[in-house]
């Protein structure tokens, strides 16, 4: 019944910081991006290649994430890249520090995490 993830949602402290970090770092086309004057809020629908997307959302005193990474709920966003070692040196060009590439024993793919700017664990996973 369930063919694919569709998007995930993102609940940001700081939208513009947010918004350019992932558009301008990541790279994430913007589908849209909408201001919700009754929740005073924003929207912003972001594309990746393989036709997955983002939601970054805005909200006044949403509540902090209560650890890192371990909190229940959403582990983790984890993005399929070619070369993992080569977009952690691209990401740590731009600033965002990323942990040593380490390699997954079960499948053997290289792998890394980094953080968007409110610490959401966010990892880098051979293609």
């Amino acid at each position: 019944m369930l063919k694919a993830i569709h998007h995930a949602a993102i609940i940001c402290s700081d939208y513009p910081r947010s918004k350019h970090f992932y558009t301008a770092i990541l790279g994430l086309a913007v589908l849209a991006e909408h201001y919700r004057e009754e929740k005073d809020s924003w929207k912003l629908d972001l594309a990746l290649p393989d036709g997955s997307q983002l939601e970054l959302f805005s909200f006044n005193h949403a509540p902090q994430r209560p650890s890192y990474p371990e909190a229940q709920g959403l582990r983790h966003l984890a993005f399929v890249v070619d070369d993992v070692a080569a977009a952690a040196k691209w990401l740590q060009d731009q600033g965002v520090a990323v942990e040593p590439v380490r390699i997954d024993p079960y499948t053997g793919k290289a792998f890394t995490f980094f953080a968007d700017p409110d610490q959401l664990p966010l990892e880098l996973y051979q293609g």
